[in-house]
């Protein structure tokens, strides 16, 4: 009779009857020393790895920090991600990041980093991502790094990084993306570069090669989707691209390149091709005509003379109001091949050359005045009339969702296009949004480009909303998702798109310490202040039992009642929405075979449930 009322129990749901008693599974003390350093080493004055004070760094929920699901082979789990974007932090990265040796992605994006980068960064040999752009830092680049055999994205841009490119970049073989504009780093551009097997985007602009030239060699990186070096000081000729199959887009403006321009035709992905501001001379040669994909070329302010070619936009597909400009203001072009007779949406610039002195007699005066081409920014817009959301929460209106006048709550993503193949982004907005759903896994109504703007670069800003899916509420499980697939570069390449800045990935309400209200007669909300207080900030002594969704404390509550605490582990994490509805269900069993449900905890990135506390032991002490 005691058995079979025990198998009962255990076929009821969600208590301690599934608890076994276990050795406690924790990081790697060494892994847990080199987080402390890192703490030690940064300035939070907005206390956002407060977390990091407590517990043990997988077991126990440490903000901002990601662990393998798993124990290795050595029975320890180990850190996998670093996500420390946008926290206002200050201070210097410390040299015990090279311990965390199973490291694959370390983000320390858009704070106010200054120091050197951490020789010891190249100890890390998992690491696929080292994100460290948008800081204050200095020094240069250790030659350590280029010795990561797995690293896919180096993003050191916007910073005040000094002195030469390390000619042991050559080893990274794997590495698909150089994003190193913005610094001050100077000598020669490493020819040994151009052997590399994987680079798509090559990304040097607002740099200082003084005295450098661009290698030849350079002309013939099979893989290259975009070669930007702009404003980078550099001397000697253009080279010739046309060896680059898939080239989308080329900017070498502002530096100090001489000579003509190469005869070779450039890629027909080619869509915008910038070589102004620089001393180039020569005729502006015919293999820019009939580029297919063209949509700028700005050749202005150089020494080109002789004729304005004629013929540049045909086999351009202008449907769906795209464009193409043609700037050649400011050279020393003389004479028309033959007549200009663009269609509307060619726009041509000739202000400040000689053949504007006719332009009268050639019929060109309408391409002579001087004009600064600007692309307007833009705002989402939405006719349909409803009532007001519920004020209760942040709801916002789902604009296109199939359901009429459905209110949600978004995720707020600021996203930014580095060198986008494109000058006019309205024609491309429908395009854009298909490529960004897609790549994400959500529908092309889940996604909402609310505002968008054009800055120096060219960079084009955008504000983005993300929602659900025909739902009020995204799950933590879905946020998560989202959010990996944003801070680990996991949206698919795009030659039009591509690459893109994460600038910051808001989760808004979703991140507030109380996700939904609860008010349930007799269960009470616990802060996390209070339980981590009952058990000694969840110390390993207090530690009574472990289970698949987690680890089992026994707690002393402020008025000294004894409980048992289940506090939820990476990974098991629910939405807000299913906790509740298991606290609701939980709330209403009650049997006496069965422990009670006293209280749950929901904030900080936890999930506990507070139970009164057995003190006979586990199921499996009575079973054995």
């Amino acid at each position: 009779m005691l058995r079979s009322r025990i198998f009962y129990i255990c076929s009821i749901i969600f208590t301690f009857c599934l608890v076994q008693q276990t050795d406690a599974q924790i990081t790697a003390p060494w892994e847990v020393d080199a987080l402390k350093a890192v703490k030690g080493s940064l300035i939070d004055p907005q206390g956002r790895l407060n977390s990091w004070n407590r517990g043990d760094p997988c077991m126990g929920n440490w903000s901002h920090v990601l662990c393998y699901n798993a124990t290795a082979s050595d029975g320890y789990f180990h850190v996998l991600e670093l996500q420390l974007l946008k926290l206002n932090l200050s201070g210097t990265l410390a040299p015990e990041l090279g311990r965390l040796s199973h490291m694959q992605i370390m983000d320390f994006m858009w704070n106010n980093i200054s120091g050197s980068i951490p020789k010891e960064v190249g100890n890390i040999t998992s690491l696929k991502l080292l994100l460290l752009n948008g800081n204050q830092l200095n020094g240069s680049l250790p030659e350590e790094i280029g010795f990561l055999p797995n690293l896919d994205r180096i993003q050191i841009d916007q910073n005040h990084i000094s002195g030469p490119i390390p000619k042991s970049f050559a080893n990274l073989n794997k590495t698909k993306h150089f994003h190193m504009n913005n610094n001050s780093l100077s000598g020669q551009i490493p020819p040994e570069l151009s052997r590399l097997p994987s680079l798509v985007h090559f990304q040097l602009d607002n740099n200082n090669f003084s005295g450098s030239s661009i290698p030849s060699s350079y002309g013939n990186i099979t893989t290259l989707l975009k070669l930007s070096l702009r404003n980078c000081s550099l001397e000697g000729p253009v080279p010739d691209v046309g060896g680059i199959p898939q080239l989308g887009y080329l900017d070498l403006s502002w530096n100090q390149l001489r000579g003509p321009i190469p005869s070779a035709r450039p890629s027909s992905n080619i869509t915008t091709i910038d070589l102004s501001h620089n001393l180039l001379n020569g005729s502006i040669p015919t293999n820019f005509s009939g580029l297919p994909n063209l949509q700028r070329l700005s050749l202005d302010n150089n020494n080109l003379d002789g004729s304005v070619p004629s013929d540049v936009w045909q086999n351009i597909d202008f449907s769906g109001n795209r464009s193409l400009t043609l700037d050649f203001q400011n050279n020393s072009l003389t004479n028309l091949s033959n007549p200009l007779s663009p269609p509307a949406n060619v726009t041509i610039l000739l202000f400040g050359n000689p053949i504007c002195t006719s332009q009268n007699q050639l019929n060109i005066t309408q391409y002579c005045q001087t004009m600064t081409v600007v692309v307007p920014g833009g705002s989402a817009n939405n006719s349909t009339i409803c009532p007001p959301c519920s004020t209760d929460l942040p709801y916002e209106y789902i604009l296109m969702s199939p359901i009429p006048c459905l209110c949600a709550i978004p995720l707020y993503v600021d996203y930014r296009l580095k060198s986008p193949g494109f000058w006019d982004f309205v024609p491309y907005e429908g395009q854009f949004q298909q490529y960004l759903s897609s790549g994400l896994s959500l529908s092309l109504y889940q996604l909402e480009v609310s505002t968008f703007m054009w800055e120096e670069g060219p960079r084009l800003k955008m504000y983005l909303k993300l929602f659900p899916n025909n739902t009020a509420y995204f799950n933590t499980s879905e946020v998560s998702r989202l959010r990996g697939m944003f801070t680990g570069w996991l949206i698919g390449d795009s030659d039009i798109f591509g690459p893109y800045e994460l600038l910051n990935f808001n989760p808004g309400w979703y991140n507030k310490s109380k996700r939904i209200p609860m008010k349930i007669d007799g269960v009470k909300d616990f802060s996390f202040e209070e339980l981590s207080h009952g058990t000694n900030d969840f110390s390993d002594s207090a530690l009574v039992g472990q289970g698949g969704y987690g680890k089992v404390y026994r707690g002393i509550l402020a008025d000294g009642t004894i409980v048992a605490i289940k506090r939820a582990q990476q990974g098991s994490l629910q939405g807000s929405k299913e906790f509740f509805t298991e606290i609701e269900l939980l709330s209403r069993l009650h049997h006496r075979n069965l422990v009670s449900l006293l209280g749950y905890c929901d904030e900080e990135d936890e999930q506990m449930l507070v139970y009164e506390f057995m003190p006979n032991g586990t199921l499996r002490d009575h079973l054995s």
